[in-house]
């Protein structure tokens, strides 16, 4: 046989439908898969399953203990209102720049 570089090849008619037939008596051979089925010819489809850890029960729990805490602890509130009246409330220089540092990074990071 000669193969010719300068020409196209061609698959003959007869050849390619034989091929055909071969991948299509494949695709029925109990070890094949076709989409959607498992190699046991078994439909798949529809089957998603989830397990869900104990560790979401504890996140459940943690959430429900935190919503009962009151969002402003009205008595501190009353404390450091107090003491600002009083005139008595004097923050240290390192404080005040320790507060607005945090404030700053608190706004970036939201």
């Amino acid at each position: 046989m000669r193969i010719n570089l300068n020409q196209p090849a061609a698959l003959s008619e007869s050849s390619r439908s034989a091929g055909q037939s071969r991948a299509n008596t494949n695709s029925s051979l109990p070890g094949s898969s076709r989409l959607g089925e498992n190699v046991l010819g078994q439909d798949v489809l529809g089957q998603d399953q989830a397990q869900l850890s104990g560790t979401h029960a504890q996140v459940q729990l943690l959430t429900a203990q935190a919503l009962q805490f009151p969002e402003i602890r009205q008595e501190k509130v009353n404390a450091l209102r107090q003491v600002v009246q009083d005139g008595s409330y004097r923050p240290s220089s390192q404080q005040v720049a320790g507060a607005i540092f945090d404030h700053l990074f608190a706004e970036r990071a939201a």
